[in-house]
C-alpha cells in the first residue's frame, strides 16, 4: 500500500489516548513508507495522524473543501494540498488517492466518510482495505450495532467482514496490507 486515508477528528476528544493513538497510527504509517491522505488540517486528531507521518518523512496530502478553509485549520506543512468545491469531490478524491481506508476516533464526518468507503465496498465499487483503529474501546457501540445489522438479516456477513478492527495501530496496518495484496 502506498497511501492510507485515515478519518478521524478535527477535535482531540476527551481522552488523551486518542491523540497518542493517532501519533502511534501516523509514526506506523511512516515505519512502513505508506504515505498519508486525509482531510487536510493541522487540529485535533487529524493534525496529529500528519504531524506524525510528516515527522517520519512520509508524504502526507490534505483534501479540504475551500468552504471549510476558515472553520478548520488548514496544515501549511503537508506534501500537497486540494482545495475542493464539497464534500463529494473530497470523498472521491481520497477514494482516488489511496490504496485503503482507516477510521479512528471522530465524529459524524468521520462516520460518514468511513461509512461510505465501506459501502463502496459493499456494492463491489472498489476491494480496498477499510480499518477502525478501535481506541479504548471507542467503536465497541458501533461494531455491536454492525452485528446487531447483520444478526437482523440486514447486513450480511461476508459484508462485515470488510471491515477490519484492531485496537493496535501496527496490527491495523499489517491486516489492511495484507488485504490489499489479496485484491
Amino acid at each position: 500500500m502506498k497511501r492510507i486515508c485515515v478519518f478521524c477528528g478535527a477535535k482531540m476528544g476527551a481522552r488523551a489516548a486518542y491523540a497518542q493513538a493517532a501519533t502511534g497510527f501516523g509514526t506506523a504509517m511512516a515505519a512502513r513508507g505508506i504515505g498519508l491522505v486525509y482531510g487536510g488540517t493541522s487540529i485535533g486528531l487529524m493534525g496529529k495522524v500528519a504531524d506524525a507521518v510528516l515527522a517520519g518523512g512520509v508524504e502526507a496530502i490534505g483534501v479540504l473543501p475551500a468552504a471549510l478553509k476558515d472553520k478548520e485549520i488548514t496544515h501549511l506543512g503537508l506534501t500537497k494540498l486540494h482545495m475542493v468545491e464539497s464534500l463529494s469531490e473530497r470523498k472521491q478524491l481520497m477514494f482516488d488517492l489511496s490504496d485503503g481506508f482507516a477510521a479512528l476516533p471522530g465524529g459524524l464526518g468521520t462516520l460518514d466518510e468511513m461509512s461510505e468507503m465501506l459501502t463502496w465496498a459493499q456494492l463491489g465499487f472498489h476491494s480496498k482495505p477499510v480499518g477502525l483503529l478501535n481506541v479504548e474501546g471507542y467503536y465497541d457501540s458501533l461494531l455491536e450495532f454492525l452485528g446487531n445489522a447483520t444478526n437482523e438479516g440486514l447486513v450480511k456477513k461476508a459484508h462485515l467482514e470488510l471491515l477490519s478492527s484492531e485496537v493496535d495501530a501496527g496490527t491495523l496496518l499489517d491486516r489492511m496490507h495484507s488485504l490489499a495484496g489479496a485484491a
